[in-house]
């Protein structure tokens, strides 16, 4: 018999749009009109999207900003949000804003991807506020960096990526 008082558990519910919708009309669309769409709520966003709590905030040519909203389901075994999180949140940042130059037909995927962690996160420290910055196109291989700033304006993280540009398949 344990003298511990059993753990209470919590849960969350994902619910997303289907990306099917989007990725039809991906071909047809330069990347800043199909990230326009999804920021004004014509295409589904990535479903990823909604398991970490990550909306569009705004889209330029060459720069994106996102928002996320870390909560206790993103905690790693010490009671901060896991890196990953983080990560995933610049990953996207860093390929959207690439995505954002890209003529219809053409996609990206990271190539790479280097993360400073700067100092903890957690569920009190959103909504995170994640910005992607274009700093060197190219027909093949595109360059991005951004950061990750807290509720209290406080640099979380910062990245540098490079992301190939390829054709897509269904173009």
């Amino acid at each position: 018999m344990s003298t511990e008082a059993e753990p209470k558990l919590r849960e969350t519910t994902v619910t997303w749009g289907d990306p099917a919708i989007g990725l039809k009309q991906l071909p047809h669309l330069d990347g800043f009109d199909f990230l326009q769409k999804i920021a004004d709520g014509e295409i589904p966003g990535a479903p990823i999207g909604a398991h970490i709590g990550m909306e569009f905030t705004e889209v330029e040519r060459g720069k994106v900003t996102f928002t996320c909203h870390p909560d206790e389901s993103h905690y790693n075994p010490i009671g901060v949000v896991h890196g990953g999180l983080v990560c995933t949140l610049l990953d996207s940042v860093l390929g959207c804003a690439a995505h954002s130059l890209l003529p219809a037909g053409m996609g990206y995927t990271s190539i790479d991807i280097n993360v400073s962690y700067l100092r903890p996160v957690t569920a009190d420290s959103g909504p995170l506020v994640a910005t992607g910055r274009v700093t060197k196109p190219g027909r093949r291989v595109t360059f991005a960096e951004g950061e990750v700033v807290d509720a209290a304006d406080k640099t979380v993280a910062t990245a540098t990526s490079s992301l190939l540009v390829f054709p897509l398949e269904s173009a």
